[in-house]
């Protein structure tokens, strides 16, 4: 009987002590983090991944209780810090701030990796392309720009970030529509407005984050946002689509969306741990005031549950890779891993 009354007050205080720790019932209990963890930017210090990237570790390891080093690894667009993050521990000390080319590095032929071998934390902004150019440059309007380009196909030189990405994007899209620039590749986003500064090429789609200051001191002259929307700190800037309404169907899109990841390997609790400490970050007077300075969008607004992530990074693969295939940019159909055409 007493070994009876025993085992009955034990069960009964360990119940207690996973409630009052905040462990529910079923629940797997986790000490995570304890050491410093380790953020991946795939790409070089200064560009837009960068920036919105540093900005999440310093508010992140705030909330979390220890330190997030931010660690750049640029290459092959993304392709080498993805496998990295991927082969590294399970643990939760590696972590993947990453843009868009995780979802087409498969037909651009740089790595067998894509959106499903990674676990998303949290779709975290989109950061609106702007085309600019350098403040003596000859072009003074969009207008002016694509002009010159229609007259003088690939000639007229833009800098970009390599095979896949956003500004390679850009450039497809322009092509379609009659502007064929001349491709320039540079290794981070920093790089390419550099480029533009110093008159190695005309204009770049830069990120609006990695340009902001060099456009408030004059440095560099703000032609149009690669968006449906306007800039809230310079509304009389045109979109694209003003300037030319056949590029409408193409600036919905989120052409430089920026996410937190994990391998799918890391265990459930610690990704718990993570989406939570994210979502505390967001929410956060400081992130607040970075989104706004830059004019992001925030997708974790928008895309809130892992399901809707998920159909985001779907649904963002389907479109970007078909644009690149049918444009001859990347030499592997998306047919060959399953990626469907996009509906539109």
């Amino acid at each position: 009987m007493k070994k009876y009354i025993i085992a009955i007050l034990l069960v009964a205080l360990t119940v207690s002590t996973l409630f009052a720790s905040g462990v529910k019932e079923g629940e797997k209990k986790v000490n995570y983090p304890t050491k410093p963890i380790t953020m991946i930017i795939p790409y070089g210090a200064g560009g837009t991944t960068d920036v919105s990237g540093r900005k999440f570790a310093a508010v992140l390891q705030k909330v979390i209780g220890q330190p997030v080093t931010v660690q750049n690894m640029p290459g092959a667009s993304g392709s080498i810090a993805c496998k990295y993050v991927k082969d590294a521990a399970p643990d939760g000390y590696t972590v993947l701030f990453h843009a868009e080319s995780l979802g087409t590095q498969r037909v651009a032929g740089l790595s067998d990796l894509s959106y499903d071998d990674f676990t998303p934390i949290m779709s975290v902004v989109n950061d609106p392309k702007v085309i600019v150019v350098a403040k003596d440059s000859k072009y003074n309007t969009l207008e002016d720009l694509l002009a010159d380009m229609k007259k003088n196909p690939g000639k007229v030189k833009m800098s970009y970030t390599g095979p896949g990405g956003s500004g390679h994007v850009q450039g497809i899209i322009m092509e379609k529509l009659g502007y064929v620039p001349a491709l320039t590749a540079y290794k981070s986003g920093s790089d390419c407005f550099l480029a533009v500064l110093s008159g190695e090429v005309d204009f770049t789609n830069s990120n609006f984050a990695t340009v902001v200051g060099y456009i408030a001191s004059g440095d560099l002259k703000l032609l149009a946002v690669s968006s449906d929307r306007h800039l809230d700190k310079y509304p009389d800037v045109p979109t694209f689509e003003e300037v030319d309404p056949a590029a409408a169907p193409y600036m919905k899109n989120a052409f430089t969306p920026l996410n937190f990841l994990v391998a799918n390997t890391v265990d459930s609790a610690i990704v718990d741990v993570l989406r939570d400490a994210a979502k505390k970050v967001v929410e956060s007077d400081e992130w607040k005031s970075f989104v706004a300075d830059n004019c992001l969008e925030p997708l974790y607004e928008k895309y809130k549950t892992p399901e809707e992530i998920k159909k985001f990074y779907s649904e963002w693969t389907s479109l970007v890779s078909w644009l690149l295939y049918d444009a001859g940019a990347v030499k592997n159909s998306p047919s060959d891993f399953g990626i469907a055409r996009p509906n539109n």
